[in-house]
């Protein structure tokens, strides 16, 4: 098992925008395998690559710890790219392993089609909805550079920038392996 730790708000490569992925070697399988353990480890259902200080354009999910999606596979998504959003939106808390004990409302499509390329670099469409959606959306943002606090209203945003300073300043407690400043 190999456990990296993750980056958190304030990390440069949270903000940059990921890599295409040219073939999917042996080292891009050790990374989603250690991108596997160190979600996990966390206790998270999504991570993308560069939460662990990867420029490749992948992430993966795991939703068998959330009630209701116990029978559902781990995904595995390089490349991704969202190519159908609907119109109906929905607001549901949310949370980031790079924004430790952070929670906050975000709007987004409730359903998606995404095609992608698996770990046999097999293309993929996956069209999602609600949670499974959700989690999509949220793990292709950190892939653009996005996080929750681009998602949220000014006035939201402003009530968390002090929280968002310590967790820059690496000043809060957590259960899981962070980068050092």
């Amino acid at each position: 098992m190999s456990i990296i730790p993750i980056t958190v708000y304030g990390d440069k490569i949270l903000r940059e925008k990921a890599k295409p992925v040219k073939e999917v070697s042996d080292e891009v399988i050790g990374k989603i395998t250690s991108m596997f353990d160190t979600m996990r480890n966390a206790s998270g259902i999504g991570l993308a690559a560069n939460q662990v200080g990867f420029r490749d354009s992948l992430f993966v999910i795991d939703l068998r710890p959330v009630e209701g999606y116990e029978k559902s596979k781990p995904l595995v998504m390089i490349n991704p790219k969202i190519t159908e959003k609907s119109d109906e939106l929905v607001v549901i808390e949310e949370g980031c392993l790079s924004l430790p004990n952070l929670r906050a409302d975000v709007e987004r499509p409730k359903t998606i089609i995404v095609n992608y390329l698996d770990p046999d670099e097999k293309e993929q469409t996956l069209e999602a909805d609600d949670f499974l959606a959700r989690v999509i959306l949220h793990e292709y943002d950190h892939l653009l550079g996005k996080m929750i606090p681009d998602r949220i209203s000014i006035k939201m945003k402003n009530r968390l920038q002090s929280y968002l300073q310590r967790i820059t300043k690496r000043e809060i407690e957590i259960d899981y392996p962070i980068t050092e400043i």
